[in-house]
């Protein structure tokens, strides 16, 4: 018999070995397809060339995806190798070298592999055209999806399935000549029991590791409150390496020392609960260190990844609203103004019309963090009473002093926080004298649409005309009149978009509210749903890996089952001592998981201008739902398991 007659053979025989492992390669391979398929469809394509950001999002993607299926099939290899080391072992013991064992695994992975590339592809096929319908909603575009089969995106899954298939032998390869007989036949065996109790020294070393644990976290927790500075890429990588480390810590030293310091506490009297939960979770945390870790990381990574793109979507209306306060404006151009209003009557559509008379001078707004600091601006100054008459719900601003509105104020600056930076004062010179005009706060919004130059300053008329009287005929000086649109109703503001397009002087950018509305919408939406994809294959990888450890676990307790069974415990009594077991092994990458995401949101928070509180409710509790699913399947298959063995 051939080798691979005897892998065919063995394939047939080990179903049960095998399914995990051919899961871990359809899903990886059906994921991708869907991905390049999404790429090579012609309307994302228009969409994708239409914008260099739109392309970049979609091959930055894609190559984490790639990183995402290597990771989850390596984990998923070394599970099912680690199921099958006695197999292995044997077949060394009656003589075959490791050579002829690398080559019998080597072919059974091409086997699978080709099964699985064939599925995957089948099974990404049926649901590829779903996805681009999901798509095409967020994004606000009409029609339906073209049904067809992407052959692209079938060559660009082949490439992966090679660079897949090259990876994981060369991990066969690896664990076949690094291991001996002893370590293939004692794979299985539970891991970290030891006879002997640890020295004094050892002791104090664990403790001290276990508390380091806890100070990295709380360093990078610390650090990421004021990381926005001069030196954020160095913050930000000090946070990454010091969370990282310290959840490493945190699952291989601190856990389980306090899982032993709890033992000892009880005289070694853990119950039968205790028994069936903390016990095996105090021998395997050191060896699920590695796996708690990465579930841990990638949580944080995937709720923080859907909650900003979430939040950008969800708050596209308010923010572009915020920085365009006005559907339309015109500055300084009544021709074009009288013209539009003459299209607008003409096409029946309702509007709103505010003129209003302003003016520009140039001056100098003091920085009170660093007094030596005079950049002359541009100061675009506005009068709080015909605002007021227009509409705006402000407050007119006492004789002489002034409000800053701005909806970058917070991305404008590097400390982030205001208070620092006001109350200050506005310096304006005019035949060689300087007067000072106090600067009370600053507002984080537009008062008027922000194709409008200048810093936006709010005054009263009384204060408008006497700084007009001091400025006026000097250079930097000039009068602005604006003339403002606002239309109620959605559908005819998308008619009177298209109609203002051509008074926009700016072919490469928009200056309406309508357009950059639905700009902001294309690419939150194309945003979150890349996040949304990643985050759902960074889900169901981590789940998937922490359900195929917990059956490993499952097979490897099945003695331990029938002498309780012997002792005359019931099913019932078992189940409660496995439930909170799997509460622990589910909810603490959960739970930690989700406060490093907290924590990396608070961080990057200056980035989205609206309040995110909502979007990280429901991406939490989205991602928490569906990862409890797999918590459900795992209790589900120890039951299945004791059922066996008390039957």
């Amino acid at each position: 018999m051939t080798v691979f007659e005897l892998a065919l053979r063995s394939m047939r025989q080990n179903v049960k070995h095998y399914y995990l492992y051919f899961f871990a390669l359809i899903f990886s391979m059906s994921l991708f397809f869907v991905f390049s398929s999404l790429q090579h469809d012609q309307q994302v394509q228009s969409m994708l060339q239409s914008s260099d950001r739109f392309m970049v999002a979609f091959q930055s993607a894609a190559a984490l995806l790639v990183v995402i299926i290597i990771i989850f099939t390596i984990s998923s290899n070394q599970i099912f190798l680690r199921r099958r080391s006695r197999e292995l072992g044997l077949y060394q013991l009656i003589g075959l070298s490791k050579g002829w064992v690398a080559r019998y695994l080597i072919i059974e992975n091409v086997l699978l592999g080709l099964g699985a590339l064939i599925a995957g592809i089948i099974c990404g096929a049926l649901v590829s055209r779903l996805f681009v319908l999901i798509l095409m909603k967020l994004l606000r575009l009409d029609g339906l999806p073209a049904i067809d089969f992407s052959l692209p995106a079938t060559f660009d899954t082949a490439i992966v399935f090679v660079l897949v298939v090259v990876i994981t032998s060369i991990q066969m390869m690896i664990m076949i000549y690094r291991s001996t007989l002893l370590h293939l036949f004692q794979a299985e065996q539970q891991p970290d029991l030891s006879s002997q109790p640890p020295s004094k020294l050892a002791s104090i070393l664990t403790a001290i590791y276990a508390v380091l644990g806890i100070v990295l976290i709380g360093y990078g927790y610390e650090l990421s409150g004021r990381m926005v500075d001069e030196q954020l890429t160095l913050n930000a990588l000090l946070v990454l390496v010091s969370t990282i480390t310290g959840t490493y810590i945190l699952f291989r030293v601190t856990i389980r020392w306090c899982f032993f310091w709890l033992r000892k506490r009880k005289n070694g009297n853990l119950g039968l609960n205790n028994s069936l939960s903390l016990a095996p979770l105090m021998h395997r945390m050191k060896g699920n260190a590695n796996s708690l870790t990465l579930i841990t990381i990638l949580s944080a990574l995937t709720i923080t990844l859907v909650t900003m793109a979430y939040s950008a979507y969800y708050s596209a209306e308010q923010e572009t609203r915020m920085v365009m306060p006005y559907d339309f404006s015109f500055e300084n151009r009544q021709l074009d103004a009288e013209s539009f209003t003459t299209e607008l009557e003409r096409e029946g559509i309702n509007f709103l019309y505010f003129p209003m008379e302003a003016f520009r001078t140039t001056g100098v707004i003091l920085n009170p963090l660093d007094e030596s600091s005079r950049i002359e601006r541009n100061l675009l100054w506005l009068p709080a009473e015909q605002l007021q008459r227009a509409g705006e719900k402000i407050s007119v601003p006492s004789y002489g002093e002034a409000v800053e509105y701005s909806a970058f104020a917070y991305n404008a600056f590097d400390d982030i926080d205001l208070s620092k930076r006001y109350p200050t004062k506005i310096e304006l010179e005019s035949n060689g004298q300087t007067e000072s005009y106090p600067l009370k706060k600053v507002i984080v919004e537009n008062l008027v649409n922000s194709n409008i130059s200048g810093n936006q300053l709010l005054v009263s008329e009384n204060t408008l005309r006497e700084i007009e009287e001091r400025l006026s005929g000097t250079a930097g000086y000039e009068r602005v009149q604006l003339d403002t649109y606002r239309v109620p109703d959605i559908e005819e503001l998308a008619l009177a978009s298209s109609l203002y397009q051509k008074y926009n002087l700016d072919e490469y950018s928009t200056s309406d509210f309508y357009s950059q509305y639905k700009q902001a919408l294309e690419i939150s939406g194309l945003f979150i749903f890349i996040a949304a994809f990643l985050g759902l294959a960074f889900l169901a990888s981590t789940g998937s890996i922490l359900y195929f450890k917990q059956m490993t676990e499952a097979e490897q307790e099945k003695q331990s089952f029938k002498t309780l069974r012997q002792l005359g415990f019931d099913e019932r009594m078992i189940m409660k001592g496995i439930a909170r077991k799997q509460m622990v092994v589910f909810l603490l990458p959960l739970f930690i998981g989700v406060l490093h995401s907290i924590f990396a949101m608070k961080a990057a928070s200056f980035i989205i201008i609206s309040n995110i509180t909502i979007p990280t409710v429901i991406s939490i509790g989205a991602y928490t739902a569906i990862y409890f699913l797999f918590a459900l399947f795992t209790l589900g298959y120890y039951r299945k398991i004791i059922r066996n063995v008390m039957s």
